[in-house]
C-alpha cells in the first residue's frame, strides 16, 4: 500500500514513464524468449523509426537520469528480475520516444576462468548512457540500430 501511495505522490509524466517502463520491461523481456534476437531487432526497430523525432541532445542528461530511474525502480519489481540486453534495449526504446538517437551495443569478455561472459549497453555519440562499467574489457560484437559497424 505505502509503494501505491507513493506513486501517486509522482508527478504524472514520471507516473507514466514508470508504466512504460513497466509494460517494455515486460514486453521485451518475454519477446527475448520467445523470438529470435534478429527478428525482435527488426521489430523494434520499426518501432523507433516510427516514433522517432530528432531533438538536440542537449537535455540529454536529465532524460537519461530519468529513464534510467524509471527502470532501475520497475526492474526491482519484476519476478526474476532483467537482464542487462532487456534494459538496455527499454533504456534504448524510451530515449528514442524522447527524441534522442541512441543505440544498443553487445560486447563479450573473457572472464578470468576462461568463459565467455556478454554484456549490453546503450550509447548515444560514441558514449555510454547506460550500463558502462568496465567497458573496455568488453569486445563490442554488434549495435542495434544506429552506428555502422
Amino acid at each position: 500500500m505505502k509503494r501505491l501511495r507513493r506513486f501517486f505522490l509522482l508527478s504524472p509524466a514520471e507516473q507514466s514513464l514508470l508504466v512504460r517502463a513497466a509494460l517494455w520491461l515486460s514486453a521485451i523481456r518475454v519477446a527475448l524468449w520467445l523470438l529470435p534476437y534478429p527478428t525482435l531487432q527488426r521489430l523494434l526497430t520499426k518501432t523507433w523509426r516510427l516514433r522517432m523525432i530528432r531533438r538536440p541532445d542537449q537535455g540529454l542528461t536529465e532524460d537519461v537520469n530519468k529513464v534510467l530511474w524509471a527502470v532501475t525502480v520497475v526492474r526491482r519489481y519484476l519476478p526474476g528480475g532483467s537482464s542487462c540486453l532487456t534494459q538496455a534495449m527499454v533504456v534504448q526504446l524510451l530515449l528514442r520516444q524522447c527524441g534522442y538517437s541512441t543505440y544498443v551495443r553487445i560486447g563479450v569478455a573473457r572472464t578470468q576462468g576462461g568463459r565467455l561472459e556478454a554484456h549490453a549497453w546503450v550509447e548515444n555519440g560514441g558514449q555510454a548512457v547506460f550500463g558502462g562499467s568496465e567497458l573496455s574489457r568488453y569486445t563490442p560484437l554488434m549495435a542495434l540500430e544506429g552506428e555502422k559497424q
